[in-house]
């Protein structure tokens, strides 16, 4: 009976399949490098995208704080225009005050007394003045007190001087009254507060 030898065949198909797994390894390699490569691709390409966005939003919301800014400046800038125009609005509406300010100076001066200087620092006055006694400086005083124009009467000093015509000097303060907004009827003195300065006047020995 004829013997046949397989060895050969069987080494032969063993080389084949080691072939192929070889291939297969190969093949599968490539596809998992390839299939990297692509998903490196698409990762880099989603950073970019992500990156350009956010360079995007930093850039939007640079301009939105530079708009910010500038409302804020806008703002700033319209509350000190109002706070000027206000001062502006309240010098027009007080300046007739300083005109009847001297009106009442010279309507609260009792016979006998004389003034040689006006002092005006911001709402306060200091006057200094000559008076034939010192009863005729109260009189002045009781004046500026029942005064719509001026108040709080204060003495600073007052000396007699004997054997003058004038015989006392005197130095004395009073505050301003404000009458910003009233109308010009209202801030003009009444007829009853100017009768009885004159009647002080009369009265003052």
């Amino acid at each position: 009976m004829p013997r046949i030898n397989l060895l050969p065949w069987r080494e032969e198909q063993r080389r084949e399949r080691k072939l192929h797994f070889m291939v297969a390894l190969g093949g599968a390699t490539v596809v998992a490098l390839a299939l990297a490569f692509v998903a490196y691709l698409m990762m880099g390409s989603m950073i970019s995208s992500q990156q350009a966005r956010n360079d995007r939003l930093r850039l939007e919301i640079r301009q939105l704080d530079k708009q910010i800014e500038e409302i804020n400046s806008l703002e700033s800038s319209k509350q000190k225009f109002i706070a000027r125009m206000e001062i502006i609005e309240k010098l027009q509406r007080s300046r007739p005050e300083i005109v009847h300010v001297f009106d009442e100076i010279v309507r609260t001066l009792p016979d006998g007394v004389y003034l040689t200087g006006i002092k005006q620092v911001d709402k306060r006055l200091k006057f200094e003045g000559v008076a034939q006694s010192s009863t005729r400086v109260s009189a002045l005083m009781r004046n500026i007190d029942a005064s719509e124009w001026l108040k709080s009467p204060e003495l600073e000093v007052v000396e007699s001087k004997k054997g003058e015509a004038l015989g006392s000097t005197f130095k004395l303060a009073a505050d301003q009254v404000t009458h910003v907004g009233d109308d010009d009827s209202k801030a003009a003195a009444p007829k009853g507060r100017a009768s009885r300065v004159v009647a002080n006047r009369r009265g003052t020995p």
